[in-house]
């Protein structure tokens, strides 16, 4: 279960934290070495918004084409629920070229390692960038953020996409609290000329 002070990583932090990770990094006086494998999880944890786990049990064979669509259908480790939902073509062929590169057949897991190794590595970059409250779900916030960003502020389609039961419970997700809600409000005064 996720940290409730688990922050959203902005798009600066993403960005640094994948880079740091392909590129490897010397912190402390050791040598980190680059890890494309634990890269590519978190990616597609950001843009697809699947937690770790289930990113780490995925198969390229998950993912059907479906008429003109990519379709992924997962039963989520945490809650058991099934999700249905379209990938992107770009992040299929992504996938599949990290699979073609690393020789991974399609039955077979994409990714051989487990959420510890993710979360360790994880703190070390976010250590050496010194970054805090970053953890494997901050991706996935990260794409809830996004989300709701980038489609009008609609929490009922995060919501649905996160499959929360209650809309109270995506905001909070997303940090919209009050100091955000205030805000909202004195952004969008728009008074004419006082007469």
């Amino acid at each position: 279960m996720a940290n409730k002070k688990t922050l959203a990583l902005s798009n600066e932090q993403y960005s640094k934290i994948i880079e740091a990770i392909v590129n490897g990094f010397e912190f402390e006086g050791k040598q980190i070495q680059p890890n494309s494998r634990i890269a590519t999880a978190l990616v597609i944890e950001a843009n697809l918004g699947i937690r770790i786990g289930d990113v780490l049990n995925l198969r390229l064979t998950d993912i059907i084409k479906d008429g003109q669509r990519f379709r992924l259908d997962v039963i989520e480790d945490k809650t058991e629920k099934t999700r249905t939902f379209t990938v992107p073509e770009v992040i299929f062929n992504f996938i599949k070229e990290y699979c073609i590169k690393n020789e991974i057949k399609e039955t077979a897991k994409i990714f051989q390692l487990g959420e510890r190794a993710v979360q360790k590595q994880l703190k070390i970059t976010c250590d050496f960038l010194g970054y805090k409250g970053i953890s494997t779900h901050s991706f996935r916030k990260y794409f809830a953020t996004n989300i709701y960003i980038n489609n009008n502020y609609n929490i009922e389609l995060v919501r649905q996409l996160l499959q929360h039961s209650v809309v109270e419970t995506s905001q909070k997700y997303i940090g919209i609290g009050t100091k955000e809600l205030e805000q909202a409000i004195q952004n969008n005064v728009n008074l004419l000329k006082t007469f």
